[in-house]
């Protein structure tokens, strides 16, 4: 059975004078995803493919995760469509095991809730969800996933 891992991006600098597509991660949002990507590693989370948006902040979020694994950027993930995003997932290639989809919020959150019936009830900046799905990409619903679990920066 397929896992799906739901991110969402480090903590980004306030978007005074730039366009909020090109906000950077602060220094917390660095070390949270350094951190994090030692926590995938750590426990054999490493995804065979990446789906992450097209913003500044999550490409530098996947920059700091530091993990050997094909990647794939989408300009749709940013529009922060929780449809959108069940679409993408949908369209993994079987010989994907491990997926990893680095977004946004409230369309992150929403996706986990709606493949799972249930999530968290916040997803701060660089939380995690992992979502064991019953059947093939192809086959990922609502309701088709179990939450195995969530992972914050703070615990």
């Amino acid at each position: 059975m397929p896992t799906l891992i739901v991110l969402r991006h480090a903590k980004a600098v306030a978007g005074l004078g730039l366009a909020d597509i090109d906000r950077p991660l602060n220094d917390r949002g660095r070390r949270d995803a350094a951190a994090t990507g030692d926590w995938l590693r750590d426990n054999g989370l490493v995804p065979d493919l990446v789906l992450c948006s097209t913003a500044v902040r999550t490409r530098e979020t996947l920059e700091g995760l530091a993990l050997e694994s094909e990647v794939s950027f989408e300009s749709s993930i940013y529009d922060n469509d929780a449809d959108t995003l069940l679409s993408l997932v949908r369209e993994a290639g079987d010989g994907v095991r491990t997926l990893l989809l680095v977004g946004h919020n409230p369309s992150v959150h929403q996706l986990v809730h709606d493949l799972t019936g249930e999530a968290p009830e916040a997803f701060p900046t660089c939380a995690l969800a992992v979502i064991e799905l019953s059947g093939e990409w192809a086959d990922t619903w609502r309701g088709s996933g179990v939450l195995t679990l969530t992972r914050t920066p703070k615990g």
